[in-house]
Formats: C-alpha cells, sequence, structure tokens
C-alpha cells in the first residue's frame, strides 16, 4: 500500500507550478537586486513584480509587503519590532497574545516583554473557540498595546475571531498582528477586508518553498527592525533577498487563493468523514475544539488509554504521516500547549493531528480510518 501523507499542517510539497516559475532563479537569473547592473536590475525587476503579486492577492499595497525567511520570522520582527519601536517612543507596550499562539508568537511575546520591558497578558481561549474578552478589554484600557491573535489555530484547525476583533483593536487605538500562516488558502484573507496591521504568512503551508515568507505592515505601522545590515525590504529585514523564494511564494499564494473555495470545500467534506467514521468505530475519541469554528484541512483528535508517542509511531510504520499537534515543537518534553489551554494540564488523551491537502482522496481517509482504528485497538490490548 502507497503512503498516505497526512501532515499538511506541518509543510506541502512544492507544487509543480511553483517549481516552474523558480526555475529561472536556480539557473540563470541570479543577480543580487540590489546590484545596478543588468543583471542586478533584471532580478529586481522580478522581485518586485513578485511583491506586487503578493500585495494583489492579499489586498495590500506593494510596499506593505516585506519579504522575509519564513513565518517564525515574520511573527518575531512584528512583535519584537513593534514592541521595540514603542520603546524607543518612551512607552511601554503591553504584548496580548492568546494561550493557543504558536511558539513563535509566544516566544516573542515573551522575549518583548522580558526584564520589565512591558507587560505580558495571555488571553485564555475555550475549547469552543471562545475567547477571554474581559481581560483583553483591560489590556487595551491600559495603554499602548500590540495584539497578536492567530487567524487559524495549527494544532487543532480551530477559527479565532481575528476578523470580528480587528476593527475594536484600530478603535482601542492598538496595534493588532495575526499569524494566517494556516489561514490563508482555507480563508478568506485579505487586508483591506480586515484591518489588521501586521499579518504573517510563510510559503511552505501553500505548496511553496521553504524558508520563505512575508510581513504584510500596513501603512503608518511603525517597526524597529530586529537584524541589522544593509537596507534591502525598506531597512526592516536587510539581507540579500531570495528573488525564486519571492517569486516561488507569490505564484504559490496566488494559487492558494483562487483554488480556495473549491479545494476548501473538498477537504472539509474529507475531514468530516474521517471524524464521524473514526468516532464511530473508536469509544471514548473526542474531536479536539470540535465545536468550534475550525478551517477544513486539520482534524485533532484525543484518544484516552494509548500512550500518544507509540500511536504516532504505529501509525508511521503502517504508513500514515500524522503528527501529534505542531511540528515545530515535535522534539519538546511533555505535551501540547494548545491541548493543555482548552482542555487543562491533567488532560491524559494521546492527541494525533490529521491535516488534509491537495492529494488526500476518500480513499486516503477511508484507509487511515481503518488503520488509525486497528491501531488503537491493538494498542488499548497491549496495556
Amino acid at each position: 500500500m502507497h503512503p498516505i501523507y497526512l501532515d499538511h499542517a506541518a509543510t506541502t510539497p512544492v507544487r509543480e507550478e511553483v517549481r516552474l516559475v523558480m526555475t529561472p532563479f536556480l539557473e540563470g537569473v541570479f543577480g543580487n537586486p540590489s546590484s545596478a547592473h543588468r543583471w542586478g536590475r533584471e532580478a529586481s525587476a522580478a522581485l518586485e513584480e513578485a511583491r506586487a503579486d503578493c500585495a494583489r492577492t492579499l489586498g495590500a499595497r506593494s510596499s506593505e509587503i516585506h519579504f522575509v525567511r519564513g513565518g517564525t520570522e515574520s511573527d518575531n520582527l512584528a512583535l519584537l519590532g513593534r514592541a521595540r519601536w514603542l520603546r524607543a517612543q518612551g512607552e511601554t507596550p503591553t504584548v496580548v497574545v492568546t494561550a493557543v499562539e504558536h511558539s513563535a508568537v509566544l516566544e516573542a511575546a515573551h522575549h518583548a516583554t522580558a526584564r520589565g520591558a512591558g507587560r505580558l497578558v495571555k488571553l485564555a481561549v475555550e475549547s469552543d473557540g471562545r475567547v477571554d474578552m474581559d481581560a483583553l478589554a483591560g489590556a487595551l484600557a491600559s495603554g499602548p498595546c500590540v495584539v497578536s491573535m492567530m487567524w487559524v489555530n495549527n494544532e487543532t484547525g480551530m477559527e479565532l475571531p481575528v476578523v470580528d476583533m480587528a476593527a475594536g483593536v484600530a478603535e482601542a487605538g492598538a496595534t493588532m498582528h495575526t499569524d494566517a500562516v494556516q489561514a490563508v488558502g482555507k480563508r478568506p484573507v485579505r487586508v483591506d477586508e480586515v484591518p489588521v496591521d501586521l499579518l504573517t504568512l510563510t510559503g511552505h503551508k501553500i505548496y511553496g518553498p521553504k524558508g520563505t515568507g512575508l510581513l504584510f505592515v500596513r501603512a503608518g505601522t511603525s517597526l524597529s527592525a530586529v537584524l541589522h545590515g544593509g537596507g534591502q525590504e525598506r531597512g526592516l529585514r536587510p539581507g540579500t533577498e531570495d528573488v525564486g523564494g519571492a517569486v516561488g511564494l507569490a505564484c504559490a499564494l496566488r494559487l492558494a487563493v483562487e483554488e480556495r473555495e473549491e479545494e476548501s470545500a473538498r477537504v472539509a467534506s474529507l475531514r468530516d468523514e474521517l471524524e464521524a467514521t473514526l468516532t464511530a468505530r473508536v469509544a471514548d475519541l473526542r474531536v479536539n475544539a470540535g465545536a468550534a469554528r475550525r478551517a477544513p484541512h486539520v482534524s485533532s483528535v484525543a484518544v484516552p488509554d494509548v500512550d500518544g508517542r507509540a500511536l504516532i509511531m504505529a501509525l508511521d510504520l503502517e504508513g500514515i504521516a500524522v503528527s501529534g499537534g505542531s511540528a515545530c515543537a515535535s522534539g519538546a518534553q511533555g505535551g501540547s500547549h494548545v491541548i493543555a489551554a482548552l482542555y487543562g494540564q491533567g488532560d491524559a488523551h494521546a492527541t494525533v493531528r490529521f491535516s488534509l491537502g491537495r492529494s488526500t482522496s476518500r480513499a486516503d481517509v477511508s484507509r487511515a480510518v481503518d488503520v488509525t482504528a486497528g491501531v488503537i485497538e491493538r494498542l488499548r490490548g497491549s496495556a
């Protein structure tokens, strides 16, 4: 039986259209876009075309798109850059995050406020998607504030209320950042419709190249650079730009948005089928954040009376690629901070994240359910 990849929330393969548009920049078009000669001008023109393409897709201006080297760098530049700029104005910022943010946001927020540099507020999130709005209101009333809320949670697929909150954060005079890495291509994401100030996305979650990403910075939102060197990316991200990566990111982003509606409906149907059949076959299985509004491509399930590592390893041996949560934290000790935030630190369930993508078929889902149910039964029997 062919192996089945159900870990698209961790990363995706580069699609053929993206590979083709990148190929010239891996071969003959190699100039530095900061150079004044013809090789540099050719590279610069391609870079700016990619920037304009990303801007059109997101409803932004070209000048608001800054290319970086991935989602983690984008998150760090957003939070650290805004907090440092506020401190340079003599302010002491409050940084607000939710308890289910990606570690790139949580760690950046911690460093942005460490050693008295600011105040960190972490908002509780319920398993049905509700966020502690009272704590948010208190933070917004306390002074200069940077709010970071992910659009779609990477471990559960839960959609957080970014769309509903953005206008209120803006009215309070605060800065709002959203990590939209898992939302692009699954939900409508346009900055001319949702008034966020800063937005993060990365290429490798949407069938683009790894090591690519961007930070949208709304005009009028000031940041301090985190890296220092040349003046590339309007001084916010110094270093020679990856022209081929930017071109590939722009292509992947455009295709993901163009195909979003049809592909999301298809994947949502497969996810619903997976959850319904697995719930029917596995006693006491819980769909994590099952009562919340969710993006279509992620299904996180919790199983009692099974060792989580053993379950994931057994599925791998059967040719089913899944994860226990965020791939970025796969080597970390302890359980998922997201599941602990939603269900409590004492939750003893094993968690498996299935994340579906363009290659996922109904036959893949059916086999994944059969294998998963069989592995759980075997592990429970041996306990």
